[in-house]
């Protein structure tokens, strides 16, 4: 009997599409498939593995929306030609992973782009160290992944000690990931921070908001300035008050007690003079914002409406639901392993500066203003 040209492993609890999925890439990595050459039909891998016609149809599906595969519209389905280079391991590849000062894993936010940065890092056999800044002493990386770092920080060497006289990073592969960089020769991945501003200032004003907060970072980190920016140009464009005492900013990664302090002053002024929604320019700045909400004896959103940013899964729980920003965040992370891997490690290109949409997720911590009540004589 021939041999299969793709066996199935069909262990007990385990979907079969997957194991035919799995198969099949096994398949193309062994070599029994070449990059660009047409796959049997739906119909022949069926009978050969005997499996059902949709099994097979929706592991193809899967192979071809994770790029192993492609469809030509009338000609079949095809390895795809890029598919081997992707796959093709770091072999020995040490890449310094590197978190400034006040960053924190508590931070959903670093935590999700750690995740796709150690799951892209895995698949493509990299071998991740995490660092400090300005913190190499054994000089043993070959390439850095920036996590969100202080502008500064891109023109301080990395490497020191061991006779290393380098000045700023020249030479060495760096890709920036969660912040802008203009940096030459500098590779980049973010979400489109502006824009996120820029799309909550929108939100509120389509809302009927006319008087609006601010609470978040100080800029002194990209994604805080830019979101900053993106909200005070628009809130302006669209006649939107933004009073200088309806902002709250501060260092870090979220408030701290005498900023909580002052943004319970701000929301206990008269109803005239508080503003009657705020953008919580983080996920952590959204829980602070809900808690001086609170002391301030303020209903969210009847007495005041809150956009976040960042979507972990306690925002759907919080009372009410925060509406807020999801950003591709695992994406960001993967995609900076790839561009170290791919295109400055490899050389194979100009360093990419890669900026993604961010998705709002409309619940219900946003609403129309309510109207003042008249005052009795």
């Amino acid at each position: 009997m021939e041999e299969p040209i793709v066996n199935v492993d069909r262990r007990p609890g385990r979907p079969l599409f997957v194991a035919v999925k799995e198969a099949v890439r096994e398949a193309i990595e062994q070599g029994r498939f070449a990059p660009g050459e047409r796959l049997p039909s739906t119909k022949a891998l069926a009978v050969q593995l005997d499996v059902s016609l949709v099994t097979v149809h929706r592991a193809m599906l899967e192979l071809v929306a994770s790029g192993v595969l492609r469809r030509g519209q009338g000609k079949g389905t095809f390895v795809h030609e890029d598919y081997a280079k992707r796959q093709t391991p770091a072999h020995g590849l040490r890449a310094g992973l590197v978190f400034h000062r006040e960053s924190s894993l508590a931070d959903p936010y670093h935590s999700q782009v750690l995740e796709g940065v150690r799951q892209q890092a895995e698949e493509s056999g990299v071998d991740l160290v995490l660092l400090r800044f300005g913190e190499d002493p054994r000089n043993e990386c070959q390439g850095y992944i920036y996590v969100n770092p202080f502008p500064d920080q891109l023109d301080r060497p990395l490497r020191f000690g061991r006779g290393v006289s380098r000045g700023r990073n020249e030479g060495l592969p760096i890709v920036v990931v969660g912040a802008r960089s203009d940096r030459t020769g500098v590779a980049s991945v973010d979400t489109d921070n502006v824009d996120i501003g820029a799309s909550a200032a929108r939100h509120l004003s389509a809302q009927g908001h006319t008087r609006v907060g601010f609470v978040g970072g100080v800029g002194t980190v990209s994604n805080d300035a830019d979101r900053w920016a993106g909200f005070r140009a628009t809130a302006d464009r669209l006649g939107m008050k933004v009073d200088e005492s309806h902002v709250i900013r501060h260092a870090g990664w979220r408030l701290d007690a005498a900023s909580v302090g002052r943004l319970v002053v701000m929301l206990t002024a008269p109803r005239a003079e508080r503003p009657t929604a705020v953008f919580a320019a983080g996920y952590y700045f959204a829980l602070d914002t809900y808690e001086a909400a609170g002391a301030a004896g303020l209903r969210i959103p009847e007495d005041l409406s809150v956009i976040g940013v960042d979507d972990p899964p306690s925002a759907v729980h919080l009372s009410p639901p925060l509406t807020t920003f999801r950003q591709p965040l695992l994406k960001v992370g993967r995609l900076a392993v790839t561009e170290l891997c791919d295109v400055v490690l490899r050389g194979e290109g100009l360093p990419q500066r890669t900026s993604l949409s961010a998705e709002l997720v409309v619940r219900r911590s946003v609403r129309e203003p309510s109207v003042v009540e008249p005052t009795g004589c």
